[in-house]
């Protein structure tokens, strides 16, 4: 792969990723959808513990409108590693989230995604989501 395309697959991964972070705190669940291979592998978990992998993307996104539920959310996402192999690309993000819900409680969390994502025809698709929290911070609203 030259350079070019390797700069060029960086910046639609990367545009692509925003845009899963975007619609994901829209809860415009077509839009993160469509961003998911169909089976794509997700799990959430702690430094500590060892996750529950959800395979399948409508297994995937019954998962993450469960975890967002009434929540008003961010994900902020920066400082990628990124490995191109051909058609595929596995990347490592850092990423401060956080998720306020209508009982007051917010929780933030800092840690990293674990990616790997495919090129398909339409674009990059996500293929392997796993988020560990490195540290995760609760409180109620105005403590």
């Amino acid at each position: 792969m030259t350079a070019q395309a390797e700069a060029a697959a960086f910046y639609e991964i990367a545009q692509a990723k925003a845009r899963y972070c975007r619609t994901l705190d829209n809860q415009d669940w077509a839009a993160v959808a469509d961003l998911l291979t169909e089976n794509v592998e997700f799990s959430i978990t702690d430094k500590d513990t060892e996750a529950e992998v959800v395979t399948g993307r409508n297994e995937t996104l019954a998962t993450l409108r469960m975890l967002v539920g009434d929540a008003k959310t961010v994900h902020q996402v920066h400082m990628p590693e990124l490995e191109l192999r051909g058609e595929e690309a596995q990347v490592i993000w850092a990423v401060q989230d956080r998720a306020v819900f209508e009982s007051g409680l917010s929780v933030t969390g800092y840690g990293h995604y674990y990616e790997r994502w495919v090129r398909r025809k339409g674009g990059w698709k996500i293929s392997a989501m796993h988020l560990i929290h490195l540290l995760v911070d609760v409180h109620q609203v105005g403590e």
